[in-house]
C-alpha cells in the first residue's frame, strides 16, 4: 500500500477538476460527472466496473472469500470553490485498499462507494445518496427543491439517469450487502488535532443536532421618546438569550462530552436606528454527542429563552427546523481504529464530528466508524484546505491499516 500514490491521485483529481479557486465538483453537474468518469478509468485498471444503483452512488467491489463485505465510503462532489480533500480523501484511500487487495483474494468482499451529493452545496439537502440508500431520505421533503439556477432537483437526477421517484429503491441494494462494517476517512474540517498536533484522530461518532428559529415580539417605538424601562425591545431578549446560550453550552462541556451551540442569524424588525426593535428573530443550532446531554441543553435554552422574554416584557415563540439525533460509532470499530492510529503515530485522540457525514446514515444498519485526518488552521469547503503531507501519509496509512484489521477480524 502507497499513501504517497494516494496524494498523487488527489493531486491528479483536483487538477482536473479545479479552478485557481478551489474544486468545482458540484454533485450532478458536467465536473462532477467528470471526476466519476476520471475514477471509473483508475478502476478499470483494476479489472473493476462499478454499479449505480438507484439513488446515483457509485459502487465499486472487489469479491472475497466470503460475501460478508467491508465498506469503504466518502464522496467525491464538492461544494463550490471547496477544498481539495474534502470527500476526495475518502474514496481514493479506499480505491488503494482495492488496489491493494487485487493481487490476493481478500478474506471478505470489499465495496468501495462514492455517495452522490453528500455536500448538499446545490440543492441543500445533505447526504442526499447515503439517506436514501438508508430509507432516511423523504420524496416529498426534496421534490420541490431547485438550485439557483433555476433548474429543478428532479431535472438534474434525471439527467444523470436517476428518478427522484425511484430513489428508494437503492435501499434494496444496501440491504443486499453482508455488511461487517463502514469505514470512512475524512479531513476533520476543524481545529482539534491542529491544537493537540496530532496528524489522525478516531472518531467517536457525529453530533445530534437541534436546530430551531425564535421569535420575540415586543412593541415597536420611537428610539428617541420611549424611556428604557417603559421599552419592549425584543432584540435585548434575544440578546439575553444568546449569551444564556453560550453559558449552556459551557456548562454541558466537560472532557468528556464536547458540545457546540450557534447562533447564527439574527433578523431585527423594523431594523432602522430610530426605533425600538419590535421584533426579532435568531436561529439557535445546538450540537451534542450524547443524547440526554443534548435534550438537557434544549431544555435549559428553552427557559433561558422564556426568562429574557419576561426581562424585557416580550413575547416568545419556538420553530423546530430540524432533528437529528447522535449517532455514536461501533465501539469494536473505534477499537480497531485507535490501534491502526497508536500503531502509525504513536498516540489515538478521540473526538467526535460536528459536522454530519454519510458514516451516520449507516450507524442504523450496520457498525460504522470514522478515521479523521488534520485540517490546516481548521479550515474547510475553501481554497485554502490542506493537510500537511507528512501528516497526510500518515492518516492514509493508519486508514489502511484500519481496512486491513477490520478485512482480517471481521
Amino acid at each position: 500500500m502507497s499513501a504517497r500514490d494516494v496524494i498523487a491521485n488527489l493531486r491528479e483529481l483536483a487538477d482536473l477538476t479545479s479552478t485557481p479557486n478551489g474544486a468545482q465538483r458540484l454533485a450532478w453537474g458536467p465536473v462532477w460527472r467528470e471526476a466519476r468518469h476520471w475514477f471509473n478509468g483508475k478502476l478499470a485498471v483494476l479489472g473493476i466496473t462499478p454499479e449505480i444503483d438507484a439513488a446515483g452512488n457509485s459502487w465499486a467491489t472487489l469479491r472475497g472469500a466470503s460475501d460478508r463485505t467491508v465498506i469503504i465510503g466518502s464522496h467525491l462532489d464538492s461544494v463550490p470553490n471547496g477544498g481539495w480533500l474534502d470527500g476526495a480523501l475518502g474514496v481514493m484511500a479506499g480505491y488503494e485498499a482495492l488496489r491493494m487487495f487485487n493481487h490476493q483474494r481478500p478474506p471478505l468482499t470489499i465495496k468501495v462507494v462514492d455517495w452522490a451529493d453528500e455536500e448538499g452545496a446545490r440543492f441543500g439537502r445533505s447526504l442526499l445518496g447515503s439517506s436514501a440508500a438508508a430509507g432516511a431520505l423523504r420524496i416529498g421533503e426534496v421534490e420541490h427543491l431547485v438550485d439557483k439556477d433555476g433548474t429543478r432537483l428532479v431535472d438534474a437526477l434525471r439527467e444523470n439517469g436517476v428518478e427522484l421517484a425511484r430513489m428508494h429503491e437503492s435501499q434494496a441494494f444496501l440491504k443486499a450487502i453482508d455488511a461487517a462494517a463502514y469505514l470512512e476517512l475524512h479531513i476533520e474540517q476543524g481545529p482539534v488535532l491542529e491544537a493537540m498536533n496530532r496528524p489522525t484522530g478516531v472518531v467517536l461518532g457525529t453530533f445530534g443536532v437541534e436546530r430551531h428559529v425564535l421569535r420575540f415580539t415586543g412593541q415597536a417605538a420611537h428610539s428617541g421618546s420611549t424611556p428604557i424601562p417603559m421599552r419592549r425591545d425584543a432584540f435585548l431578549a434575544a440578546a439575553e438569550s444568546a449569551l444564556a446560550f453560550r453559558d449552556i453550552a459551557n456548562r454541558h462541556t466537560t472532557p468528556d462530552a464536547r458540545v457546540v451551540c450557534t447562533v447564527g442569524t439574527v433578523k431585527v424588525e423594523p431594523g432602522i436606528v430610530t426605533a425600538v426593535p419590535g421584533a426579532c428573530e435568531i436561529s439557535l443550532d445546538q450540537r451534542a454527542l450524547d443524547a440526554p446531554v443534548l435534550a438537557s441543553m434544549l431544555n435549559d435554552a428553552r427557559e433561558a429563552a422564556s426568562r429574557a422574554a419576561r426581562n424585557n416584557n416580550v413575547s416568545v415563540e419556538w420553530r423546530q427546523v430540524w432533528r437529528i439525533e447522535p449517532r455514536p460509532f461501533d465501539p469494536r470499530l473505534i477499537e480497531l481504529c485507535a490501534e491502526a492510529v497508536r500503531e502509525v503515530t504513536g498516540e489515538a485522540p478521540h473526538l467526535p464530528s460536528g459536522p454530519l457525514h454519510d458514516a451516520a446514515e449507516m450507524v442504523p444498519h450496520m457498525p460504522a466508524v470514522m478515521m479523521f485526518a488534520y485540517s490546516s488552521n481548521g479550515l474547510s469547503h475553501c481554497k485554502e484546505e490542506d493537510t500537511p503531507e507528512p501528516y497526510l501519509e500518515k492518516s492514509i496509512t493508519a486508514f489502511l491499516r484500519l481496512v486491513e484489521k477490520t478485512v482480517h477480524e471481521s
